[in-house]
């Protein structure tokens, strides 16, 4: 399998998971253009893609989705309540028919050689999703917009190889900085995001000797920056009550305008 980062943070978000025979991306938020550059750097087609996972129908994540879809005909895998929002989203345009497959959330299904396993994450959108993807004994999950996260949640992303997981915001830099009073609160809410204290925590809770690949993601550009958010998880991991050290890990932070390098386990 291998995992790679096209674009991640708060100003949009698209993830390539796949194998050899079965190409997927998680959410849309980038776009055409900057979609088809990614995949390119992969050496993989528009017209390869098996599908889209869409987590949920914010604009961040399904920002080039009408337009990228519509182009290559790809099928779109999202929860009920995440079609709704998408088909509610103004700028989305008419979608061709039989593009959309609803599935349900902790219900598996397959595309290709990859085995899915939707969650619900907290997050305040209509039916947010994370996703657990598992081909040939490996397995990799994406886990973002995750205002919190329960034994439910760990239990997803247990014994993974590879995992792309939130590390949102400082909570100091979000406290003083400039957002209104409102949206400071919806992120430190129960349905925003991950900080990256709670990241760290989290990460603490799945960690494992196979567990290769961490890559932190959406950042904020404006609460947040990437040593900072590096440094905070590393802490976090060293302080908790777990086997491993910060320095023990390979962990890289995703960047919202450049590819990262290909994850192969």
């Amino acid at each position: 399998m291998r995992l790679c980062s096209i674009a991640s943070g708060s100003s949009g978000n698209c993830i390539y998971v796949g194998s050899d025979h079965t190409h997927l991306l998680v959410d849309t938020g980038i776009s055409k253009k900057r979609i088809e550059a990614g995949l390119k750097e992969l050496d993989i087609k528009g017209e390869e893609l098996t599908g889209i996972l869409v987590t949920h129908e914010h604009s961040d994540h399904i920002q080039g989705l009408g337009v990228f879809s519509r182009k290559y005909g790809i099928p779109i895998y999202a929860s009920p309540g995440t079609i709704e929002g998408i088909k509610g989203y103004s700028s989305l345009g008419k979608m061709p028919e039989g593009l959309f497959h609803p599935i349900r959330i902790d219900e598996k299904f397959s595309l290709g050689d990859i085995t899915i396993d939707p969650f619900a994450i907290s997050h305040d959108a209509n039916e947010p999703t994370g996703y657990r993807m598992e081909c040939a004994g490996k397995a990799a999950a994406v886990a973002t917009d995750l205002g919190m996260y329960t034994d439910y949640v760990v239990g997803k992303l247990k014994n993974l190889d590879a995992v792309l997981l939130e590390a949102n915001h400082d909570i100091h830099m979000l406290e003083v900085g400039a957002y209104p009073y409102y949206l400071k609160q919806r992120i430190l809410g129960e349905k925003g995001h991950l900080s990256n204290e709670l990241s760290g925590r989290l990460l603490c809770d799945i960690l494992h000797d196979n567990l290769k690949h961490i890559v932190l993601g959406h950042l904020s550009k404006e609460n947040n920056y990437v040593k900072l958010a590096y440094e905070t998880v590393k802490l976090e991991v060293t302080l908790g009550d777990n086997a491993y050290k910060g320095e023990d890990l390979d962990m890289t932070v995703a960047k919202r305008d450049e590819v990262s390098e290909i994850y192969s386990f």
